[in-house]
């Protein structure tokens, strides 16, 4: 049997599985993923953390999305994982770790996490693509992962998924892919967020880099200043944290709260 925590942030679930012992012997892991990731046959989450040892900072992670692959980064489940590395000892309130996107610091305080991303790429503004038989005007940024971003009226009657998909797989963004947000402005301090997340090829009820993404494209037209307070699906609200040093977007943080849904034994029958 494998020790697994769920965990959620912002709606954003994921399964959490110690590894530093590396005793986890799964040999095909994209295939354990699927299975245990997929809703009503078994735990179901959006993605997978396991945790492994570091050498340099309080741990690294290998995160995979609910279809298996294998993501740079991920804004709410670093929450989680910070969380979760907090509660089991493996760090202290204050820490490090190791993700592919570059190393990720967090900090702990009861159920609200702090983490500080790594720099964003660059905001691309103005794209014209033709998707799904729409044309759509979108910026881009990539805070970990790649984002399009579009801006809407009003995202509760938004097609997220069918268009969402559209641009996820438009040729503009291959051989990646992209995450697609779409993102109404409040007022200076406050967005409505939605997002079709790439590699779980579906819309999910929060993502934290594309919270960022709409966050910076937002600031990068003027339309809103730090910090950022975001309304997500799952109807919580995230503060993003940013600021421009010559003319770039940095000091990046995401902070919100994380729960702990249950502890649990993963049965061998359940990934078979």
């Amino acid at each position: 049997m494998i020790e697994f925590y769920k965990m959620s942030g912002s709606g954003n679930d994921f399964i959490i599985i110690d590894n530093r012992d590396l005793s986890l012997n799964i040999s095909d892991l994209p295939a354990f993923v699927r299975k245990v990731c997929a809703r009503k046959i078994s735990i179901g989450a959006d993605g997978l953390f396991l945790i492994e040892p570091s050498k340099s900072v309080d741990f690294k992670w290998q995160f995979f999305n609910a279809d298996g692959s294998m993501a740079e980064m991920c804004g709410n489940g670093s929450r989680c994982v910070a969380r979760y590395a907090y509660l089991k000892g493996i760090a202290g309130k204050k820490m490090s770790f190791e993700t592919i996107a570059g190393i990720i610091s967090a900090e702990v305080k009861d159920d609200v996490v702090k983490v500080k991303l790594t720099d964003p790429s660059e905001v691309k503004t103005g794209i014209k693509i033709e998707a799904g038989g729409q044309t759509f005007i979108l910026d881009s940024v990539d805070t970990g992962v790649p984002h399009a971003v579009v801006f809407v009226d009003d995202p509760d009657n938004c097609d997220v998924y069918n268009n969402g998909r559209a641009i996820r797989y438009h040729e503009y963004f291959a051989p990646r892919g992209t995450n697609a947000d779409f993102i109404a402005v409040i007022d200076r301090h406050k967005i409505r967020v939605r997002t079709y997340e790439r590699g779980v090829e579906n819309e999910t009820l929060a993502c934290g880099t594309g919270m960022v993404a709409a966050a910076l494209t937002a600031a990068q037209r003027g339309l809103v200043e730090s910090p950022v307070d975001v309304l997500v699906q799952s109807g919580e609200t995230l503060r993003i944290y940013f600021e421009n040093k010559n003319g770039l977007w940095r000091e990046i943080y995401l902070e919100g709260s994380v729960k702990i849904v249950y502890q649990g034994f993963l049965f061998e029958e359940a990934y078979k």
